[in-house]
């Protein structure tokens, strides 16, 4: 595909469209003018092809091939610009949005094994403008700030004990959910089979102490 009867510098504006990478060729309207030309276009490192032709390879669209072929144009060294070979520009599927806080629980559920008990987990939310909306959405899992981190900590079990029933901890984090709140869940610890006797079930110690 030739551009011709314009300046280089436009010439390269019109052949920008439609790939990531190609091998480009000028053909210089003075054969005579060839050695300047590579002097000026020595940044894309071109090839003399032939008496007045020069080819190089450029990666992207990238501002200074424009500079480069303006300069030519200064100096009134006319030419023709052909596109010999390119690689199309790939076209990437739009990203999936990230998980919500409640398909992340799910997915940390789906991770431990099919007889777990007692678990502890973490909601760490993405942004500080949501923790106390958060903190009160989740009231019903008894939810403990840990420390100066943008996470609650929760108890939950599977059957009985102590901590919320998985589906309340999903009430729960759907509720965030349709605040906008984004964030990641996690599980901390897990037990299995675990059955209290005349307690409230298992406690964890972390950094001196019980959860």
């Amino acid at each position: 595909m030739y551009v011709c009867g314009v300046k280089l510098g436009t010439q390269w504006e019109q052949l920008t469209d439609g790939w990531s990478e190609a091998r480009i060729r000028v053909v210089l309207a003075d054969a005579r003018r060839s050695g300047r030309a590579a002097q000026l276009l020595a940044p894309l490192q071109p090839v003399v092809a032939g008496e007045g032709t020069l080819t190089f390879r450029v990666v992207g669209h990238p501002d200074t091939v424009k500079r480069l072929f303006d300069r030519l144009d200064g100096e009134r060294i006319r030419g023709e610009l052909e596109v010999v070979s390119s690689d199309p520009i790939v076209e990437r599927p739009p990203e999936a949005p990230p998980p919500t806080l409640r398909e992340s629980w799910e997915a940390a559920l789906a991770t431990l094994p099919a007889d777990w008990s007692d678990l502890l987990g973490e909601v760490e939310l993405t942004s500080s403008d949501w923790i106390d909306k958060a903190a009160v959405n989740m009231v019903p899992i008894n939810p403990r700030r840990d420390g100066a981190r943008l996470a609650f900590r929760f108890r939950a079990a599977r059957r009985f004990g102590y901590g919320a029933s998985m589906e309340m901890v999903g009430r729960c984090l759907s509720r965030c959910d349709e605040d906008g709140m984004a964030g990641t869940v996690r599980v901390l610890r897990a037990l299995s089979g675990t059955r209290p006797v005349h307690t409230q079930g298992p406690v964890w110690l972390l950094d001196g102490k019980t959860v």
